[in-house]
């Protein structure tokens, strides 16, 4: 019978693990070198505070999160946007509130992603017209990438078939719902930073 060297608990069952936090019991004849002021103690070095926890550089929030882009997540510049008055309002202009829609979007995915020098949402609008529509299709395959990035930088959860799925809505004239899908990933990752709804 042995205490833990991490939390102290008393293991009465004789397994090599604390039944309490799971550490490792030493071996009887090393019993002495194992202080649980010595080392083992969350507080002595091997607990999240002093270096192995999220908070301390491997968590999401540091650049070590399951998702790719390595950079640390910062603050974003966006809000929240309303889908349904996006919608509204794209069909009330006949699709000119659309085109800033797409403009911002494109901006906030760039900021989101870790791309500050990514295509700028002016720029995809504009090759979308001289490639009459074709350029548009393929920003909506890179936005599900994006999307992608963004989320797993947070440790978010992924969906690997969003690209595709934008692109299909895209080619068979549901740009507008393929909007609101990216919209409403752009709306999780602005209420993850506690962003207000716009």
């Amino acid at each position: 019978m042995a205490n833990c060297p991490n939390c102290g608990a008393v293991n009465n069952s004789g397994s090599p693990f604390c039944p309490n936090c799971g550490c490792r019991f030493p071996d009887p004849g090393a019993q002495q070198n194992f202080n649980p002021q010595q080392g083992y103690n969350p507080q002595q070095g091997y607990g999240p505070q002093q270096g192995y926890g999220p908070q301390q550089g491997y968590g999401p929030q540091q650049g070590y999160g399951p998702g790719p882009g390595y950079a640390p997540v910062g603050n974003i510049s966006f809000g929240q946007r309303n889908i349904g008055i996006a919608i509204l309002l794209s069909i009330v202009t006949c699709g000119i509130y659309s085109i800033i829609w797409l403009i911002n979007m494109a901006d906030q995915l760039n900021e989101a992603s870790g791309n500050p020098n990514g295509t700028s949402g002016g720029t995809v609008f504009l090759l979308s017209i001289v490639t009459c529509g074709i350029y548009a299709f393929y920003w909506y395959y890179k936005a599900g990438e994006a999307v992608n990035k963004a989320k797993g930088m947070r440790g978010m959860g992924t969906d690997s078939n969003s690209s595709v799925i934008y692109l299909v809505l895209g080619i068979f004239g549901l740009s507008i719902v393929t909007y609101a899908l990216i919209q409403s990933e752009l709306n999780k990752i602005a209420e993850y930073h506690g962003a207000p709804k716009a």
